[in-house]
C-alpha cells in the first residue's frame, strides 16, 4: 500500500515544476538542473553540509536529513548549537539518518532537493520525486557550497554578510598572531589508526585562511582528502598546537578521546613536543566539523584564544 502511495505521488509531482518559471543550474556534478526561478519547497538531504547552510542563509528546508538520538528522537547534527534551529521548533519533516524515507520525501512535495556527494540515495531515483542539486563542500569548500546554495535560493546578500563578518574575524585572528610562523595539525584517533585532513572542515578552514603553516604530510594530502595512518607516523604529525576534535553530541568526551589515542599510540603525548608542552588542545567536533559560518566563526574564537601570546613566569 505504502509503494502504491509513492507511486501515485510521483505521478502527481512532475506538474509542481511545471508551473513555475524555471531557470537552469550547474551543479557540482557537472549536471545541468532545471530549477523553479525561486524555489520555495526545498528537501535537504545531509543536515551539515546542506541544512544548517540553509538555515544561515534565512531558509529554513521544508524537510531533511538529520541523527536520531540515545532518546530515540530526531535532530539535526550540531544545528542547535550553531542555528537554534531543529526539528522540535521548527516545521521541518524529518527523512531519516542514513537511507531517506522516500515516501516522507515525496509526500512533502518539495520543488527542489539538494543533497551532497556521497549520499547513498541515487540521483536517479530522486530526480523522479523532484530537480536534485549536488553540492560537494568537501572537496570544493565551505565558500564555494555557499555561493551555490545562495545563487539557488537568491540569498546573495546575506551570504555577503555572513562573509564579511567570517574575514572580520580572521583578520583579527591575524593581527594578534604571527600565523606564518606557526605550525598546526588538526588530527584524531579513528579505526586503531590516525585520521589527517588536508582540511579538517569548520577548524581547517579557519587554520588554513588565517595562514597557519602545516606538517607536509597534512599539506600533502589532496585537497579535501583525507588519510589514515599508523601511530608509528605520530611525530610527523607534530606541530607547534595540535588540535584534535572529540566527538560531543553522542555523549563524548575529551578524555575518552585521549583514551582512544592512548589505544593508538600508548603514552602518545611523550612522543609529540606540543602535547608535552601543553599545546594540545581538545575541541568540541560539532563546532568544528560544520561547513557553516557560525562554526568557523566559533574555529576562529578557539584558534585564537589557544595560541594568542599570554604570561609565563620566568
Amino acid at each position: 500500500m505504502r509503494m502504491l502511495v509513492f507511486t501515485f505521488l510521483l505521478l502527481l509531482l512532475p506538474g509542481v515544476v511545471a508551473a513555475q518559471d524555471t531557470r537552469s543550474f550547474q551543479d557540482d556534478a557537472g549536471r545541468t538542473v532545471v530549477i523553479p526561478n525561486r524555489p520555495l519547497r526545498i528537501a535537504s538531504l545531509h543536515d551539515i553540509d546542506v541544512t544548517i547552510p540553509l538555515i544561515e542563509l534565512g531558509v529554513i528546508p521544508i524537510a531533511s536529513h538529520g541523527r536520531v538520538g540515545i532518546d530515540g528522537k530526531p535532530y539535526l547534527r550540531s544545528s542547535a548549537i550553531l542555528t537554534g534551529v531543529d526539528f522540535n521548533n521548527s516545521d521541518m519533516a524529518f527523512l531519516g539518518a542514513v537511507d531517506i524515507d522516500l515516501e516522507a520525501l515525496a509526500e512533502q512535495k518539495p520543488d527542489v532537493i539538494i543533497t551532497a556527494t556521497g549520499r547513498p540515495t541515487p540521483i536517479a531515483t530522486l530526480e523522479k520525486i523532484a530537480p536534485t542539486v549536488v553540492i560537494d563542500p568537501t572537496k570544493l569548500g565551505t565558500a564555494h557550497a555557499y555561493r551555490q546554495l545562495a545563487t539557488l535560493t537568491g540569498t546573495e546578500n546575506r551570504l555577503a554578510i555572513l562573509d564579511q563578518r567570517y574575514k572580520a574575524g580572521i583578520e583579527e585572528l591575524k593581527t594578534a598572531i604571527d600565523t606564518k610562523d606557526i605550525t598546526v595539525s588538526v588530527i584524531q584517533p579513528l579505526n586503531g589508526k590516525i585520521s589527517v585532513y588536508h582540511t579538517y572542515r569548520a577548524l581547517g578552514q579557519v587554520l588554513r585562511d588565517a595562514g597557519f603553516t602545516f606538517p607536509k604530510i597534512i599539506d600533502d594530502i589532496e585537497d579535501g582528502g583525507r588519510i589514515e595512518i599508523s601511530g608509528e607516523r605520530l611525530p610527523d604529525v607534530d606541530a607547534d598546537f595540535i588540535f584534535d576534535p572529540y566527538r560531543s553530541d553522542t555523549g563524548g568526551t575529551s578524555k575518552e578521546e585521549i583514551d582512544a589515542m592512548e589505544k593508538v599510540v600508548p603514552d602518545f603525548c611523550s612522543f609529540l613536543k606540543a602535547c608535552g608542552e601543553g599545546r594540545y588542545i581538545m575541541v568540541s567536533r560539532e563546532e568544528a566539523i560544520s561547513n557553516s559560518y557560525a562554526a568557523m566563526g566559533l574555529m576562529t574564537a578557539v584558534v585564537k584564544s589557544s595560541i594568542s601570546p599570554r604570561p609565563s613566569v620566568n
